[in-house]
This record gives C-alpha cells, sequence and structure tokens, in this order.
C-alpha cells in the first residue's frame, strides 16, 4: 500500500507542475493583450472620430453634391487635352469557341490634339478585330502581349500614325 500512495503523490506533483505554469503564462498573454489593446484602442477611436468630422464637413460644404464630390477627386487620366482618349468599352463574343465574351477596355493617346472621327474609326476597327479573335490565340501572356501588338498595328494603320499608344485599361473573358 505504500508503493502505490507513493505514486500518487508522484502524478499529482507533476500535473501541478504543468498547471501553475500553464495558468502563469495564460494570465501574462491575457494582461498583454489586454495593456495592447487599451494602447491601441484610444487610436482606432480618434481615426474614426476624425473620419465622421470629415465627411460631415465634407457633406456641409457641398449640400450633399454627389458631382462636386467626384470632380473634386483625383483627375481623369483620359482627358482630350493630355491628348487621351478613353473609349466606350467593347463587349463580344470570341471567334472560338463562340460562347466566350470578351470585354476590352481601351485608351487612345494621340499625338496632338485628339481626333473623334479616327477614334470611332479605331474603335469599330478594334471591334470587328476582336470578333476573328480565338479564345487560344489570347491565352497566357504571350498571348496577352500579341493580341497588344496586333491592336497596336491595327490602329497605327487606321490611324496614319496620329495615334502613338493603345493603352489597355481593362480587359475580361468570360
Amino acid at each position: 500500500m505504500e508503493e502505490s500512495q507513493e505514486g500518487e503523490g508522484k502524478k499529482k506533483s507533476g500535473i501541478m507542475g504543468l498547471v501553475i505554469p500553464l495558468v502563469v503564462l495564460t494570465a501574462v498573454g491575457g494582461g498583454g493583450g489586454w495593456v495592447i489593446g487599451n494602447m491601441l484602442a484610444p487610436q482606432v477611436k480618434q481615426a474614426e472620430e476624425a473620419a465622421q468630422a470629415a465627411e460631415a464637413a465634407a457633406a456641409g460644404e457641398h449640400g450633399g453634391g454627389e458631382a462636386k464630390k467626384e470632380e473634386e477627386g483625383l483627375p481623369k487620366i483620359s482627358t482630350e487635352a493630355n491628348g487621351v482618349v478613353a473609349l466606350e468599352p467593347i463587349t463580344t463574343n470570341l471567334a472560338y469557341p463562340s460562347e466566350n465574351w470578351i470585354r476590352l477596355e481601351v485608351a487612345l493617346m494621340f499625338n496632338g490634339p485628339p481626333d473623334v472621327k479616327i477614334a470611332e474609326e479605331v474603335h469599330q476597327d478594334i471591334l470587328a478585330y476582336l470578333r476573328t479573335v480565338s479564345l487560344q490565340q489570347v491565352e497566357g501572356p504571350r498571348g496577352f502581349q500579341y493580341l497588344k501588338d496586333d491592336l497596336q498595328e491595327r490602329v497605327d494603320l487606321r490611324s496614319e500614325g496620329r495615334v502613338s499608344k493603345v493603352m489597355f485599361r481593362t480587359l475580361v473573358i468570360e
């Protein structure tokens, strides 16, 4: 009987040797999290208050006008003053497989003042070209580069050198 009592005593001391450090580490971790949370919470609250004050000031100045907010943002890069014309989005189906669709938004950078007639001709030419393209031709980075090169070549021919660059804004294939 004495041997069994000694075995139980060793088991209890071994468990207590693990529980006490575990409780201490949990308390230290919880306390550290509480301290850091209290240090960061005032900064978050101040940032939220500043954002709300800025929104209130903006709404008060503009009288809630949405058009003015859009004008005050970053200026659009595709302006005729810069010689850049953003074409309307082009959406069409591919030649093969015909159930796949492509949506392309491009902008044209003109040498000198932009010409709306040339921009519309280029738009129609790009649309006609995209209807002849298959999905395999535009897959991957190489296919995208070939598409860019082909469109640049077509635009150069159509505009007779008036357009210096075709800039891709978006390309989505579904």
